[in-house]
């Protein structure tokens, strides 16, 4: 599973810097400019972890970290960087949350470094897949819609995560039925799977009637679209 990091940086210079080194170090990157921005990308892209500034407008990094562990999301990895290099604001850092600590001017590689280094302490707890407020964490069984937690049933949430990790590829219903049903010994009819592609869709997308997330292809089957 690709790992989301966010990267939250008012100076577009930091910004766009630490994203690049992030992307060639084989990380998906999303960005915000400040603490109310950075709410927002984080509920639609539940990143594993977040690189984060500490002197932000609208909203400061030490808030921002505060609020992101409030929302009960330990598994996300907070870097924090600074200009405040005092040894009481790194331990201030550390207390509110955060996993690591580096002070600026910071050198991208001894950053780079740190990601991977705290990464492999808590990658484990961050298994997930998401797509625009959508996330599935297939080891603990449980699916969020931006800030909410939805309830599916053993199919609902078998057919959900093997959508998200095939995105944009069309499945046939009798494909479905092979990963649903792998070792039924009875007949399981298409009738079957678009009941639960029915009642799927009434969980997950916005209008049920016009579907975003879960499309139909006429003639071949489904589709969970990401483009």
């Amino acid at each position: 599973m690709e790992q989301t990091i966010l990267v939250v940086e008012d100076d577009k210079m930091i910004r766009e810097l630490v994203g690049v080194y992030l992307k060639q170090s084989g990380y998906s990157v999303v960005e915000a400019v400040d603490g109310e921005d950075a709410k927002k990308v984080f509920m639609t892209n539940h990143p594993c972890m977040v690189v984060l500034d500490l002197m932000l407008p609208k909203l400061s990094g030490e808030e921002f970290c505060t609020w992101v562990r409030k929302q009960e999301r330990n598994e996300v990895s907070i870097i924090m960087l600074s200009a405040k290099a005092r040894t009481e604001d790194k331990i201030n850092g550390l207390k509110l949350g955060a996993d690591d600590y580096l002070v600026k001017p910071f050198h991208p590689e001894e950053l780079m470094a740190r990601v991977e280094a705290v990464l492999q302490r808590t990658g484990q707890y961050c298994q997930k897949i998401a797509h625009d407020g959508l996330c599935i964490k297939p080891r603990k069984g449980e699916v969020y819609l931006f800030d909410k937690e939805i309830q599916l049933t053993k199919h609902e949430f078998n057919l959900l995560y093997y959508f998200m990790e095939n995105p944009n590829i069309v499945m046939s219903r009798e494909n479905l039925i092979d990963q649903l049903y792998p070792y039924a010994d009875k007949l399981i009819s298409d009738r079957t799977i678009d009941a639960h592609i029915k009642k799927l869709r009434k969980k997950i997308e916005t209008n049920p009637a016009l579907p975003e997330r879960v499309i139909t292809v006429r003639g071949m089957g489904y589709k969970f679209v990401t483009e």
